[in-house]
Parts: C-alpha cells; structure tokens; sequence
C-alpha cells in the first residue's frame, strides 16, 4: 500500500519572472529548476511515489526534467494552482495514499529535515506546513504610505510541502472548486481541518523572481560537499551452477539465493550510494515484495541509486567494495568486476576497488553457507 505521495505542481507558466520558458524549467546548475525538485522528493524514503502536475504544453521539457527517476506519469494541470492541485489529487485515487505531500515545483531547495517533520505531524493532526515566524516589522499601506504597523506576533510565512491526509485534503478541495484560495491550507483550513504549523528553512524558498533565481544560482556555484555511505548485504548458497557477483557471471557449483539475480556485490554497492544521499535502502526502492523485481539484474539497482544521485547533481567519486567469502575466488573475475561496476556507475575503472577475503573458516561465511559484501561509496554534491 502506498502511504504517502508527494505531489509537485509544475503547471504554472512563472510570468512574474518573465522571459519565454516557464521558471520550473529554467537551467539551475546544468540541470532544470524542476528536476532538482523532483530529485529531492524522488530520494527520501518516507515518500513512496512522487507525482507531477504539468502544463500540456510542457510535456518535452517535464521528461527531461524527470527522466530516470521513476515517476508516476504526470498528469495535466487546470486554470488555477487549486485547480492543478485538484486534478492532481482526483488523479491519486486509484492509489489511495494515507497521506499527501503538496510541493511547489520551483521550490529546489527543500530539504529532509522539513519533509520529516511535516510527514511526522500528520500522525497527530489532518494537516501539517512548514512555515517561518515572521521577524521584520510589517506595515500596512495605502497609497504609496504607511497606515499602520502590523502586529507580528503569531504571524508565520507559509511554505511548502503542505501535507495532508489524502481523503480529507481531496473532499476540501473539492468542495471550494471555484473559490481563490492562496495556498492548500487554506484549502484545509476553509473545510475546518486542523493545521500544524512545523518549522520550515529559510533555504526552502520559491523560486519567483529574478533575484530568487540569481540566489539559487549562487547557491550551486560553492565548493560543494563530499559524503560517505556504506553497504552490507548477505545471500545464502542454493543449489546451482554459478552466480552473479559485480555484474559478472561466476561459475562455481552452487547459486545465490535471492528475489532477483541475488547480486550480492552490486547490492551492497546500491545501499552504500543510496547511503550517501540518505535516501533509504535498496527495499524501499525494490521491495521484494514486487514481482517486478524477480529475477531481476542487479545492475539496474545500482544505476538508480547513481541516477538518484546525478539527479541531485552529485557524482560517485570512489567505490570500495569487499566481498567476504571462502569460494568462490574472485582474483580471476576482479578486473572484469571492476570494469562492470565502473561501466554501471558511469565512472572511470581507477575508482572502483574490488577486494576479497575470507573469515577464516569462521561464521556462516567461513562454513561456506553463503556469501556476504560490504560497500563504501564516496560521492560529491553541489
């Protein structure tokens, strides 16, 4: 079952910040202002789907923008914002998600701690926003002059995403269709829904003018940082005549067990990557459970965890990975092994390290019952 959908809308042609090409598309750092976006929310494991409202006329750039994350398909946006975000809604109800994560497409920069904290108060309340308090005087004014000071207490500026229980954010906006409503809170908050307000970031700004654009801009124009992430997998030995380690066909007198090719190799190197950008494990993106993956090579699982990764604009700098067994030997097979996971990865070969060893007779390992791997994976981000 899936329990929260993150919903992107992405339909709006960004006037205010002119020129031809809606702002969602617009180049930040090599890639569209949406795919930073999208990447975002494809690569956190408390979303299981993420879900784009578009304009029709827009179809060529979104799947540019989307390509090799695994969306749902998009669907096509209405007049207004509420009425894209209606449609968008309207078009999750096969899925029936328990809860909804209603996000701006030109809203790059959100980050997980805000994502955790709206998904987490939706256990206790039907809506949840991030929102910032309000820290400069306000005015209110009339014709070009002050005509009074606003208080500020309690005042917050709202931001997204706006997260909801998906039955009741689809009959509130539902029911105000026709109405002009600022934002999906008002939604909720004109249907008489509670709505926790969480702290937001003020990183998590929207991208609407210009200047908003020059500071994202800026924003990837740093030296970026360097992560780690690590990897373990085990599978045990079947009956059979050879196995799959690196990508790399491995004769021997007994077989991996395991829902797809059982690649051990390759799916410690997919958690150590996925590790790297936090962005949950190999079962979150394949569960076993899905037939989809049966038998499945595990190569394709360590390209989506490297596609994650260059969606978010990052790239894989090393590869350490160790393979622990008694047999079979992995010398003969290591400089093809190395040249599979470098050819997955998209890296040069000198930065994959293939090693072996043994525990000496010792664990599950040692008596020769299956086979155990471990990954480290070092990657750059903007």
């Amino acid at each position: 079952m899936v329990k929260c959908v993150a919903l992107v809308v992405a339909a709006g042609r960004g006037r205010r910040l002119g020129g031809e090409m809606p702002k969602q598309y617009l180049d930040l750092g090599g890639r569209p202002v949406l795919r930073h976006t999208l990447a975002v929310l494809a690569t956190n494991p408390g979303i299981d789907a993420v879900r784009c409202v578009i304009h029709p006329d827009d179809r060529p750039f979104y799947d540019l923008a989307a390509a090799g994350l695994g969306l749902l398909e998009p669907v096509d946006g209405g007049a207004s914002r509420q009425d894209s975000v209606r449609l968008g809604l309207e078009s999750l109800a096969d899925l029936a998600p328990d809860a909804v994560l209603i996000h701006d497409g030109a809203r790059p920069f959100v980050d997980a701690g805000t994502i955790g904290r709206v998904i987490g108060a939706l256990e206790q309340h039907p809506g949840a926003i991030p929102a910032i308090a309000v820290a400069d005087t306000l005015k209110h004014g009339r014709h070009g002059l002050v005509a009074a000071t606003v208080e500020r207490v309690n005042l917050y500026r709202a931001q997204t995403p706006q997260g909801f229980r998906y039955g009741d954010i689809l009959e509130a906006h539902r029911a105000a269709a026709g109405c002009e409503l600022t934002d999906d809170a008002s939604v909720a908050e004109r249907a008489g829904l509670a709505v926790a307000l969480v702290t937001g970031s003020e990183d998590n700004f929207k991208i609407t003018t210009l200047a908003d654009l020059d500071r994202a801009r800026r924003a990837f124009g740093g030296p970026g940082e360097t992560r780690t992430g690590s990897g373990f997998d085990v599978h045990r030995f079947v009956p059979g005549t050879g196995l799959w380690l690196c990508g790399v066909p491995v004769p021997h007198d007994a077989a991996l067990d395991g829902h797809s090719d059982a690649d051990v190799a390759l799916h410690a190197a997919t958690d150590a990557v996925l590790g790297a950008i936090a962005a949950g494990d190999i079962g979150h993106h394949f569960p076993p459970t899905d037939d989809r993956w049966k038998g499945a090579a595990s190569h394709l699982f360590l390209a989506h965890a490297a596609g994650l990764l260059s969606a978010l604009g990052g790239r894989v700098v090393h590869l350490d990975l160790t393979i622990i067994c008694e047999r079979p030997k992995v010398g003969p097979h290591r400089g093809a092994m190395a040249a599979r996971v470098a050819e997955i990865l998209g890296i040069s070969q000198n930065r994959v390290s293939i090693k072996a060893t043994t525990t000496e007779g010792l664990g599950f390992t040692g008596r020769r019952e299956g086979i155990a791997a471990q990954a480290t994976a070092t990657v750059w981000l903007p």
